[in-house]
């Protein structure tokens, strides 16, 4: 009996295993089904049909002036906002986890806006506010600034939701200890809490970069469409799509993927690298 319980104890954990593996199965073909249908499948397509022409048609495509200078600019814009986003989400996220105030329910709900707003309504109202019949005097419209501004609309989330949750879950005791030490405020914060929200500070920026990358709504309207201006890649492909030049504007999507990609990569090999260090 001795001997004949510890192999039934096995064999029954065997077919536990046997079971969860077999279960386990059919979620895991059904992800990669869906996935390939709604995400793989389309992106094959959308490479396949950019080198439809050949590959020095692609390269012709991607380097040409107009289609070079939408994407400087639309990188160059999305790098200068994701940086204002790093700062000012940074300031908005800590009021809203460290400060009490009236209507903070409100504001923490306003943060979500740009989530839930279809972005071409962002776009109708900021021409409203900063456009040509501006109700307080400031006309921005078809600038450079008009793009950043929303572009920062619709990026404002990314930063304050990334880093509202490391601010929650922070250990106070080691403040505390370093205040009671004698260090000052500026001291603590760039000592013992900067250098924890770092990684979601990147994380943030970087999402907010991807979708700043490929924004159209908010943009399409308030930039004017200006080539060699303030022209945006997006809505560079547009134009092409709309001058029956489709092959030229899988190109150059398929740049924005590329570049996209890479960010998101990144941001994975970040998670990973700080899910390291948090469990040594």
């Amino acid at each position: 009996m001795s001997v004949a319980a510890p192999i039934d104890r096995r064999a029954t954990r065997a077919r536990r295993q046997h079971r969860a593996g077999s279960v386990g199965i059919l979620p895991l073909g059904i992800s990669v089904l869906w996935l390939s249908i709604i995400v793989l499948l389309p992106l094959a397509a959308l490479v396949s049909r950019a080198f439809d022409d050949g590959l020095e048609a692609f390269w012709n495509a991607v380097t040409s002036r107009q289609a070079v200078a939408a994407l400087e600019f639309t990188i160059g814009v999305s790098l200068v906002v994701a940086m204002i986003n790093v700062v000012f989400g940074l300031v908005v996220a800590w009021v809203l986890v460290r400060d009490d105030f009236r209507g903070k329910p409100f504001v923490n709900a306003l943060i979500d806006l740009p989530f839930a707003l279809p972005t071409i309504v962002a776009g109708l109202t900021l021409l409203a506010l900063y456009g040509r019949n501006s109700p307080i005097g400031i006309d921005v419209s078809f600038t450079k600034v008009a793009v950043a501004m929303a572009l920062l609309f619709v990026t404002l989330p990314f930063v304050i939701r990334a880093v509202q949750p490391v601010l929650i879950e922070m250990d106070r005791e080691m403040e505390e200890a370093a205040t009671s030490l004698g260090a000052k405020p500026w001291t603590v914060f760039t000592r013992i809490i900067f250098p924890n929200l770092v990684p979601a500070l990147l994380s943030g920026a970087a999402l907010a970069f991807a979708r700043a990358v490929g924004e159209f709504g908010s943009v399409v309207l308030i930039s004017g469409n200006i080539p060699f201006d303030t022209q945006v890649t997006s809505v560079y492909v547009s134009k092409q799509i709309e001058s029956d030049n489709p092959v030229g504007a899988a190109a150059v999507s398929v740049v924005l993927l590329t570049v996209s990609l890479f960010v998101l990569v990144a941001i994975r090999s970040l998670d990973r690298g700080g899910g390291g260090r948090e469990k040594p």
